[in-house]
């Protein structure tokens, strides 16, 4: 278990606990935040879960598959530290990882 701070694209900051082996998704669906829709579910369709992971942390989130960058070309606003936030799986080592919405998900 662990906590993740994200981060609004109008700066509104919302902390939760994340059970271990649980998505970064799957957190922010069931705690209602804003900017993460899931609308797959978490099945690397539609990345409406698109997050960009602060530089502190994004060596710690594992590398993505091919199918996950490729759906996150197909994003407006994709960065060097874009990811789907299904695809990032809660861990003790992840325990204060931070992750920010595009503006396009707001």
């Amino acid at each position: 278990m662990g906590k993740v701070t994200y981060i609004e694209f109008n700066g509104s900051e919302h902390t939760v606990d994340l059970g271990d082996g649980l998505s970064i998704m799957e957190g922010a669906v069931s705690n209602n935040i804003r900017g993460i829709d899931g609308d797959c579910g978490g099945q690397r369709a539609c990345a409406t879960c698109h997050v960009f992971v602060d530089p502190a942390w994004i060596d710690k989130v594992g590398t993505m598959s091919e199918q996950e960058n490729e759906l996150l070309e197909l994003a407006p606003e994709r960065g060097e530290t874009s990811r789907l936030s299904c695809q990032i799986a809660m861990s003790s080592e992840l325990d204060g990882i931070v992750v920010r919405m595009p503006e396009s998900q707001h």
